[in-house]
């Protein structure tokens, strides 16, 4: 009889301790690293890993798969990238704990804050469960291709308890405090990593409306806090905008110190305030000075918008007629872009000033952000747009934006972009850098990186469908930063941040690591041969709704639990991945 169920032979092994790389075999019995080094003996299946990497399955701490983990079994695109656990229930949205009246509601939120279709929602979502212990009971009862975990998001608490007057931000009283206290220890003991929470103006309903967290008080959040911290487990994760960045981040530094537990907040280089994330990063050196235990969630390249004739947006959202394109079929659009009669037009409505557009603003964006003329700005600055490209380009070069390119081309640049948005037969994508790339390179983004106070996150993986795709970031963070850029970062240091330190950010001690009796959750990496694909648009949500998605070459094997879950990319049908409790 073999001794192990599985042996990966002379692998060049990066154990995600960010130790020097080393040959090695990895052996692994009953869904655990069994041995490590030269093993004898022999397996039931071998893999040749000579001049492949062995690194741990990647852990990230930042999704939004609250909605898919209760329809879906395959976690795409995040599970292609390597990625063995996931973490969902931040930003403070989610589905529980819910009562039937408030479902609408929590569906009219997830909708706005992360774009995803409300009808995906309403056809996707059970809704068996009322609490959120019976939220996770329900989650536990399905199998999917990674390893889900679960943190207690602020705004169903807050509805839960309070009803219209959560969704109205008026103050918690005392009792309304006590009750989701009680509800938050209840999460923790069932098994919630944590508690998160949004006080982003950003953040919104479909129909324009705050999020019921917004302005919960000082006292709200030190008493969840300390709930949840109670027992001595359980993180917290907010994200807020801090423009008083002195007053909110006192704010912080109280919640951290009733709590005393591991606390991250969402970091980004932003367009109006480009040097605010220095200050914040200052301020959280300070408080670990102090004993506090403050982490930034920061992303490893820009946080982008993609522009495409199947997505939400193109350049010329404000044109009257595309506007009237509005409920139109991917190919009725395709048909009508390609009119020369309709091209002419279109271009020429694209010339007319912001300030003369208003109806059409109002129009295209529904009262989703804060600032709508910011948005329309974004929407038509072709200087800070960019083609793609294959392979994708995330940190692209000045010269080759779509004003650049009408430059150098002698062309317009509006007709550039629409050209562009042709391309592949009507697939084409535009990638518009919103965040992490005002200086236009990454080099804050690698400062954020590099720092100690820094965890990776922002994926956002489950959220964003029509704008955003960063689930890959975990293997851009190989292919840009470990590979390819002149000035990166080591190897070690990234495969640490993507599995240990992760792991070890949220109190996951039996992962993260190639080390005998850890679970075998292991990615066998072609890292010459690793290559991200452009976004593509697929139709596999509930209603046939439509998302984002992202293929890579080069991930060999994928491990989770002992079982290999993907081999060259392509599923193998198991799923051994369940919901994970903390402890």
């Amino acid at each position: 009889m073999p001794a192990y169920d599985l042996i990966i032979r002379s692998g060049t092994i990066v154990d995600g301790l960010g130790g020097e790389p080393y040959e090695g075999d990895v052996a692994v019995r009953a869904g655990l690293i069994a041995a490590v080094g030269r093993v004898s003996g022999s397996g039931r299946e071998e893999v040749d890993a000579r001049g492949l990497l062995v690194t741990p399955g990647f852990v990230d701490l930042h999704t939004h798969y609250d909605g898919h983990v209760t329809w879906a079994e395959r976690l795409l695109p995040l599970s292609a990238h390597g990625v063995t656990t996931a973490l969902m229930g931040n930003c403070g949205v989610g589905f529980a704990p819910c009562k039937p009246a408030d479902r609408e509601r929590l569906v009219h939120l997830m909708e706005g804050v992360e774009d995803i279709p409300e009808i995906v929602l309403t056809e996707g979502l059970p809704w068996n469960w009322t609490s959120f212990p019976e939220y996770l009971d329900s989650l536990s009862r399905r199998h999917y291709d990674m390893d889900i975990g679960a943190q207690l998001p602020h705004a169903p608490l807050r509805v839960f308890v309070m009803g219209q007057r959560a969704a109205d931000r008026e103050a918690a009283t005392s009792q309304d405090i006590d009750q989701m206290t009680t509800i938050a220890r209840e999460a923790i003991a069932a098994g919630a990593f944590g508690f998160s929470t949004s006080r982003s103006i950003n953040h919104r309903a479909s129909d324009g409306a705050h999020t019921p967290t917004l302005q919960a008080s000082q006292h709200e959040l030190i008493e969840i806090a300390g709930a949840v911290a109670d027992n001595g487990t359980g993180v917290l994760q907010m994200i807020s905008d801090f423009e008083d960045i002195d007053a909110e981040f006192e704010l912080v530094r109280r919640i951290a110190a009733r709590a005393r537990r591991p606390l991250s907040l969402t970091l980004v280089q932003q367009p109006h305030a480009p040097t605010r994330w220095r200050a914040l990063l200052e301020r959280i050196e300070q408080a670990n000075r102090d004993g506090l235990p403050i982490r930034a969630q920061v992303c490893g390249r820009p946080v982008g918008l993609f522009l495409g004739l199947e997505l939400s947006y193109t350049p010329f959202a404000l044109c009257p007629t595309v506007q009237a394109m509005e409920f139109a079929s991917f190919a009725e659009k395709l048909r009508s872009y390609r009119d020369a009669s309709v091209r002419a037009r279109i271009l020429e409505e694209f010339t007319a000033p912001l300030e003369q557009r208003r109806a059409e603003i109002a129009k295209a964006f529904a009262g989703r952000t804060v600032d709508s003329f910011s948005m329309a700005r974004l929407l038509t600055n072709l200087s800070g747009m960019f083609a793609l490209g294959d392979p994708p380009q995330y940190e692209p070069e000045p010269g080759s934006s779509i004003t650049a390119i009408a430059q150098h081309t002698g062309r317009n640049a509006a007709e550039v972009a629409y050209d562009s948005l042709l391309e592949q037969d009507g697939h084409g994508l535009i990638y518009v850098p919103a965040a992490n790339y005002v200086d236009r390179n990454l080099d804050s983004v690698r400062t954020m990186l590099a720092h100690e106070n820094t965890i990776l996150g922002l994926s956002d993986a489950g959220a964003h469908c029509s704008l955003i795709c960063d689930a890959s970031f975990t293997t851009y963070m190989l292919t840009h930063w470990a590979r390819d850029r002149g000035v990166g970062l080591p190897l070690p240091q990234v495969v640490h941040a993507l599995t240990r330190q992760g792991a070890d950010a949220i109190g996951l001690t039996d992962r993260g690591t190639i080390a005998p009796g850890l679970r075998a959750d292991i990615n066998v990496i072609d890292f010459s041969r690793l290559r991200l694909h452009p976004p593509k648009v697929v139709y596999d949500l509930p209603a046939g709704g439509k998302r984002l998605s992202q293929d890579a070459d080069g991930y060999v094997l994928t491990m989770v639990n002992g079982m290999p879950t993907y081999r060259e990319g392509e599923a193998t049908g198991a799923l051994p991945g369940r919901l994970i409790r903390a402890s």
